[in-house]
């Protein structure tokens, strides 16, 4: 196995008979989901509601029932990937442009856990690109605003045109020189007319399972100082 189907594949091991589960998005959550499948079809019962619709139909082509938010509130577990995590557990999440359904369903589960390889831990966020989602409408004018505060942006392009989400908004790649406060740019973006949201991702994972080269290592919150 590489790094992140073992990271992917050991956090399925999280998931008891019963449990709703939120399924993430990205290539390391993609084993998580593929052994989730395995496992439903030898008889394991649980519910998921996807982060995205590239993860519903994944969900659904291995057969893994899902569920709403009217019909399932709450959520027992989450598990889903990173583009970044630092030593406090904060994280750095969009890549994939679902983050706003992906912090929307983490927001509404008892616990996060996030797989990554060991390529995505770092010290701080200075100079990683930050996804910001905003709206469509007179983004520019959003852009401005962000570069106001020493954000440089970058509009995510697929073939040529803008990168639409799930939710049919655009997203703003932005690096900052320094991110000494994470929480506290979260707080300024989010009040930028036309933000939707930001991939920062303050005080949210419960527990972080790294994929190394011939192991796994699975780092909590509980256990840090």
């Amino acid at each position: 196995m590489n790094k992140k189907e073992l990271a992917g594949v050991e956090a399925a091991n999280y998931v008891k008979d019963g449990m709703k589960v939120g399924l993430g998005t990205g290539s390391t959550v993609y084993y998580t989901i593929v052994e989730l499948g395995r496992r439903v079809a030898a008889g394991l019962r649980i519910v998921g509601i996807p982060t995205s619709a590239a993860t519903e139909a994944l969900a659904k082509e291995l057969h893994i029932p899902l569920t709403t938010f009217q019909a399932c509130p709450r959520l027992d577990l989450t598990i889903d990937g990173a583009d970044a995590v630092t030593p406090d557990f904060q994280l750095i999440k969009g890549g994939g442009g679902a983050l706003l359904r992906e912090k929307l369903v983490a927001a509404a589960s008892d616990q996060l856990l996030i797989v990554v390889d060991d390529g995505k831990l770092y010290d701080s966020f200075a100079n990683l690109s930050i996804p910001i989602e905003v709206v469509p409408f007179a983004w520019e004018t959003t852009a401005q605003r962000i570069a106001n505060l020493g954000g440089k942006w970058t509009l995510r392009e697929r073939e040529g045109v803008p990168f639409v989400t799930d939710n049919h908004n655009y997203i703003l790649d932005t690096v900052f020189d320094s991110v000494a406060d994470p929480g506290r740019l979260q707080d300024v973006l989010k009040a930028i007319t036309g933000v939707v949201e930001t991939g920062l991702f303050i005080n949210m994972a419960d527990a972080v399972i790294v994929g190394r080269a011939d192991s796994v290592e699975t780092l909590s919150r509980a256990d840090s100082p």
